[in-house]
This record gives C-alpha cells, structure tokens and sequence, in this order.
C-alpha cells in the first residue's frame, strides 16, 4: 500500500495549548486517497500535522467487501528508502512479496514490518478468494543515522494481548504498561490497538516527553468531552502524564507515540528522506532499473513508476 505524498515541512508544534487549565487536542481531518484499488482514509502526514513521534504516514484502509474476482487489493512493484512500513492487520489477508525473496501473508492480528533502509522494493496483494479488507498501514521515518541500514522483512503473528478497563489491548511495538512488543524499532515508539465490544472509558497513562495521536477506526471517540468521528486523528502532542478516552460498543481505535523525531524529512512519492538529493538519486536508480532496488520474483506485473519530481536535480 503505497502512495504520491509530499512533505517538505518539519512537524509542527508538539505541545498543544493549555486552556482554562485543560490540555487541548487537535483535531486532524483525513483526506481520501486510492492505493491499490482500496479507498483509503489518511490522516498523516497532512497540512494540520506531520509527524508524530517517528510515525509518518497512517492509512486507514477498509473495511472493504469484494463482489468479483478481479477485485481486491492489487499493488504492483513500487520501492522505499529510509523507513519502515507497518501493517496492521484487522480482516482479510493478504500476500507480500519483496526483492529479498520473502513472500508472507499477513492475516488479522498480525503485523509486517518492512525496513527499507538504503533500499527495497515490494508488492501487496489480496489473496485469491479472499472477499475483506480491513487494515491500519503506517510508516516510521529511519532516523539520520539509520536510513542507510541493511533492508530486511519481519513478520510478528503475536504480540502482547491484554484486557482492562472493559477494553481489549494489543500492543503492536514498544512498551506499555509494563509490556513490551517484540516489533523491530529504530526510534522510542509506540503503537497500541483498542477495542471495545460493549463500550467503556478508559484512562490510558502517557509519557510526558512522547507525543501521542488516537486514531478512531470505527465509532466515535470521545477524548475527555472532545468527540471525534471515525477516520478522524486527535493529535494530543506532549506533556500529558494520561488521558481519558471513551469508546463506543463495537468501537475500535488506534494509538500512536513516540519521541519527537528532531530530524527534518522529506517525502516524496514512496521514499522518506533527509535530503532533496537523496531522493531524487533513488527515484532516478528507480527509473532505470538499478539493483538497488532488486527484483520481486513471482509477481509478473507492471512496476509502479513515479510522477516527476518537484524539484530539479
């Protein structure tokens, strides 16, 4: 699941306001976009926010229904370089390949974790038969001093379950209430789902120095009398030590964190960057076929090819 994304900017402001004594939050709009034939729901990176923590980019894709064969997800070959891509995934089930040979399907409850690093290319896909589709894709920016490491897959089919306070919690990299995902990280994160079948509120503990989003997949969310439609991000910034959220029945919902990143990055198209010249190189290796990028075995589709870029060489 890739897609044509510009950011030239850095993250604005981390701390949202204090009024009358009460922490604001921010509430994002997601704006709609096409990838692979799935309608999907992004919220970063956007006008109103960035990045948070590390987390650059949040997709929410689906629910979908397929009515034909032909139809499902279809993401021909397309590369990265300097970040991690993060599939969470909630129905249906889906087949990645990529130019280091690893071929995995990705079934609900799990997630794929794909770090470019210099390099890598893959491709998503339904599988044959399957009818839904129903899933969270994120990137994580490589810092500085580590957008240069060796690409490699990992997939984790389990991660830390656990309930309380009437919700259901999984914890889908690094740390929370004592603990702690074995997804790969390059930066502090964290990345926590939260269901809810018959409803409740909740009060989450927070790290002061991490800024948060919460991101409702289904229902309404309410964040401490602040309401929020579903495909709707709350951007709750730093200093909190908690916050309140209460969920509807059946409702679903997503929280991301991190250290502030502290780097400028570029994106462009599928690569993340800390340079114009670094990206335009690996746009240009991509257009010619470099093998930098490799060769997906078992895929006999067409690659997917940039627009041209915004900048000159």
């Amino acid at each position: 699941m890739s897609t044509l994304v510009e950011d030239r900017e850095m993250a604005s402001s981390m701390d949202c306001p204090v009024i009358d004594g009460k922490r604001q939050t921010q509430h994002v709009s997601p704006r709609t976009a096409d990838v692979g034939g799935i309608e999907v729901n992004r919220v970063l990176p956007s006008r109103q926010r960035r990045l948070i923590g590390a987390w650059c980019f949040l997709d929410h894709a689906g629910p979908a229904v397929f009515k034909g064969e032909a139809e499902g997800l279809r993401v021909g070959p397309h590369p990265h370089i300097g970040l991690q891509t993060f599939t969470w995934m909630l129905e249906g089930k889906v087949l990645h390949r990529d130019s280091l040979g690893n071929e995995q399907i990705i079934r609900p409850g799990q997630v794929n974790l794909m770090t470019a690093g210099r390099g890598i290319s893959h491709t998503e896909d339904s599988v044959p038969g399957e009818t839904h589709l129903h899933a969270a894709q994120l990137w994580i920016a490589l810092p500085d001093a580590h957008r240069q490491t060796d690409p490699r897959f990992d997939h984790y089919p389990d991660l830390p379950r656990w309930a309380s306070q009437g919700v259901e919690h999984t914890l889908l990299t690094g740390e929370f209430a004592e603990h702690l995902a074995p997804t790969l990280a390059f930066s502090a994160l964290v990345g926590l789902d939260l269901t809810s079948r018959q409803g409740a509120t909740l009060t989450l503990p927070l790290r002061e120095d991490f800024e948060y989003g919460v991101l409702s997949l289904e229902g309404e969310l309410d964040i401490e009398g602040d309401a929020f439609a579903a495909n709707e991000l709350a951007y709750l910034g730093r200093g909190r030590a908690s916050v309140t959220l209460s969920l509807p029945a059946g409702g679903h919902a997503i929280l991301v964190g991190g250290e502030p990143l502290g780097e400028e990055i570029l994106i462009w198209w599928n690569f993340v960057g800390h340079s114009r010249e670094e990206i335009v190189q690996a746009q240009r290796d991509w257009e010619e076929g470099s093998e930098r990028f490799g060769v997906i075995e078992g895929h006999d589709g067409p690659r997917l090819m940039p627009p041209p870029l915004p900048w000159a060489s």
